[in-house]
């Protein structure tokens, strides 16, 4: 059941890439090098990897997504690793335990929940149909070295609603 919690502001690192919903594997797969880069640095990460959404065109089939990891404090980037803050705020959560391909379906549980309970999410739209959402998050909490099994992985959603 989803719920609405409270969050503080959030530091990481990141790279963001424009995607399409068949090459997340182009921004998913510099996770392992962004956290192998934090510790080369003496810093780790502080919470579970995540992607952030920063635009969205299902008609178009355009992403603008960050593979992000949090840091317990702000470290400066490098190259295409940026350092920036997930903004505080009011979030819309759910919990999902299964395979990341389940995720389409979870969303569009919150989505339609959030406008039955009224709730208007901090995000803007263009007139070709993009959305642009502040902070809109896919947490991994499942290590895949400890759980290939994607099955089995645990995955959070954190949507900012509007203020």
């Amino acid at each position: 059941m989803p719920e609405i919690i409270e969050l503080p502001e959030r530091p990481y690192v990141g790279v963001r890439k424009t995607i399409t919903m068949t090459s997340f594997n182009l921004v998913g797969d510099r996770i392992g090098e962004i956290i192998g880069w934090l510790i080369e640095r003496g810093a780790y990460p502080a919470g579970a990897p995540f992607f952030k959404y920063d635009s969205i065109n299902m008609d178009a089939d355009r992403l603008v997504v960050v593979a992000g990891v949090p840091v317990a404090t702000p470290v400066e980037g490098e190259g295409d690793i940026f350092a920036a803050t997930l903004p505080a705020g009011r979030y819309a959560t759910v919990s999902h335990h299964g395979h990341p391909d389940q995720l389409i379906d979870v969303t569009g549980k919150l989505l339609k929940w959030a406008a039955g309970q009224g709730l208007t999410w901090d995000k803007t739209a263009d007139d070709d149909g993009t959305e642009h959402w502040s902070s809109r998050l896919e947490l991994y909490n499942t290590n895949p070295a400890e759980e290939p099994d994607m099955n089995k992985w645990h995955t959070d959603l954190q949507f900012r609603l509007a203020d």
